[in-house]
């Protein structure tokens, strides 16, 4: 498998990142209203990791939210939300003041964190198709409640001969209650394509100058 294949270019990490604080800081709006708090998504981290990689951030047991791309875009990504996290998020959204963060995720949270996932990712798509110039649709996310000591359940997500995934790394900062880390993963062919279509796009071109004069000036 070729170099390229498996790692990404600078102009390439800076669509992605470009795209990702486009499209999920107008995902943190949709959250906002649905947890009645202030949002913030700060810009993102982007880097090219291994898969013995993916759940270094994180301890004992989190939640994998699975996105599939059904329209414009071909594969599946997926978010990894901290339990205590997921745990806050649904108290709010459930009327509580979010402090209700103890014990384990259940499927009564999962049902919750999977509906605020769906609008966030069901705006993030909206703007993705903004950017790309191409409808972008996405299925229902799949929520799962994972023992980070286990990986069985994370190999099942992607292809087994898959070694090199894109990681994005958000701060994510919710009122006074959660300042915390969201990241998302996809594999490197997922990103390339994400870029293609972002570049074949020549309403892009201006968005294209900007990130290299950025670069240049780093």
């Amino acid at each position: 498998m070729s170099e390229y294949v498996n790692n990404l270019t600078k102009e390439e990490m800076d669509v992605l990142g470009e795209i990702g604080n486009i499209s999920l800081g107008n995902a943190a709006t949709t959250l906002s209203v649905m947890v009645n708090q202030r949002v913030e998504i700060t810009t993102p981290v982007v880097e090219v990791i291994n898969r013995s990689e993916a759940l270094d951030d994180y301890d004992k047991t989190c939640v994998f939210v699975q996105i599939h791309y059904i329209k414009g875009l071909s594969g599946n990504n997926v978010f990894i939300l901290k339990e205590p996290d997921v745990l806050c998020m649904t108290d709010l959204m459930m009327g509580g003041d979010g402090t209700n963060t103890q014990g384990e995720v259940t499927e009564l949270h999962l049902s919750a964190a999977s509906e605020a996932m769906n609008q966030m990712m069901g705006t993030s798509a909206t703007s993705m198709a903004q950017m790309l110039q191409i409808p972008v649709d996405i299925s229902t996310p799949d929520l799962s409640r994972i023992d980070v000591e286990s990986v069985k359940q994370f190999e099942k997500m992607f292809e087994s001969n898959l070694d090199k995934f894109v990681k994005i790394a958000f701060r994510m900062v919710i009122g006074d209650l959660i300042d915390s880390t969201m990241v998302q993963l996809y594999p490197v062919s997922f990103a390339h394509e994400m870029c293609r279509q972002f570049e074949d796009n020549e309403e892009n071109q201006k968005l294209r100058r900007e990130l290299a004069a950025k670069r240049a000036e780093q």
